[in-house]
């Protein structure tokens, strides 16, 4: 059905006149005529008769109307859902409680008048493909994986360097310490189902085993924050590695520690992702923002893999 060929009924049928229609759209009126004849042959019907005093709706016409008006309406909707500036900034982030979801939490209070669509891909090759598609603005990533680099039209930028954080229970050998070296760690069972092989993730696990001979168990389901937690309180003999900015809500009798892991400090480098040709206003707005509100990288003191983004 032609979209403009309702447009012109409903405005005709507002205006009551072919003549103030045409006016209102700034067309002819035999153009008007036309677009109302080739609606009426699409239809099978008369939408107007010719009155003394304009055109009258017909019974079809006064059925019709309602439903013309819904069309536009949808019509208008679907244009606004891909239209730079109208629609919603889509960015991708790994996980509902990290350190990625803080980062555009804090955009969001600061620019609450950005409609603003989060959504959760897979890996690193899942967003990129999904920048290319138009499918989403934005994606927050740590790192490419060795021998994977980006293509030509994706941009990047490092945003944050999240450090690591050993979690344990109450009875775990560690629970006490302030702080643990990597060196400490050596012989510690580090339990982290849901690593999975080939993502950016799991290589950047990979090269930390590799560093500093740490022994990272990815065995069994990954059933999720809360059975890992529970898992960790109750397994004296288990830890894992949290990023400082996770956020994490557990029961007061799990006991759990969060402690810091020094000489050096591993940390999460996360970037943004996006495509060079990407014309949506609020990309340019989030990233001045990231850059006026995150610190720096590769900071004394730390470690992460030669081959992050960024670096």
């Amino acid at each position: 059905m032609d979209l403009e060929a309702v447009r012109t009924f409903v405005a005709v049928a507002e205006a009551g006149q072919f003549q103030k229609a045409a006016a209102d759209l700034s067309i002819t009126q035999q153009a008007v005529s036309k677009r109302i004849a080739a609606l009426e042959r699409t239809l099978g019907v008369r939408l107007f008769t010719r009155a003394p005093r304009g055109a009258e709706l017909t019974i079809d016409g006064q059925a019709f109307l309602p439903h013309a008006g819904e069309l536009l309406r949808v019509a208008e909707r679907a244009g606004a859902s891909v239209r730079p500036g109208r629609r919603p900034l889509r960015v991708d982030v790994i996980a509902s409680r990290s350190a990625q979801s803080s980062l555009m939490r804090g955009f969001h209070r600061t620019h609450p008048e950005i409609d603003l669509d989060v959504m959760m891909l897979f890996d690193i090759e899942t967003a990129v493909t999904a920048i290319r598609s138009g499918a989403i603005d934005a994606s927050f990533r740590a790192v490419a994986a060795p021998g994977r680099p980006l293509p030509e039209d994706i941009a990047s930028v490092r945003v944050l360097d999240e450090p690591l954080q050993l979690l344990t229970g109450p009875a775990h050998a560690l629970a006490g310490a302030r702080s643990v070296t990597v060196a400490q760690l050596t012989g510690h069972r580090i339990w982290m189902p849901g690593i999975a092989p080939g993502t950016e993730w799991g290589a950047y696990y990979d090269d930390l085993v590799a560093e500093f001979g740490l022994t990272i168990e990815v065995t069994g389901p990954n059933f999720g924050s809360d059975a890992l937690l529970d898992t960790i309180a109750d397994t004296p003999a288990l830890a894992t590695f949290m990023g400082e900015h996770t956020r994490l809500i557990w029961p007061a009798d799990h006991g759990l520690r969060r402690i810091p892991v020094t000489d050096p400090t591993p940390v999460y480098p996360h970037s943004l992702l996006w495509h060079r040709d990407n014309p949506h206003p609020a990309l340019a707005t989030l990233r001045t923002h990231l850059a006026a509100t995150t610190a720096g990288h590769d900071a004394a003191g730390t470690w992460a893999p030669g081959w992050v983004i960024g670096r």
